[in-house]
């Protein structure tokens, strides 16, 4: 699942429990390491939203 998609369900107000009960593959590692990566790469993930929306 890509970062920009899990940012997006964010965005719109998901938690972590929620992204974990509609994506049950999801692991709370995954999480952790999808928000670092989005808070370190902020403009990638911008730019990836923008071109899939």
């Amino acid at each position: 699942m890509p970062v920009w998609s899990l940012v997006g369900y964010r965005r719109l107000g998901c938690s972590d429990a929620e992204l974990f009960k509609c994506y049950p593959h999801l692991t709370a590692a995954d999480l952790v390491n999808a928000w670092a990566y989005a808070d370190a790469y902020p403009d990638e993930i911008e730019q990836a939203i923008i071109e899939n929306d």
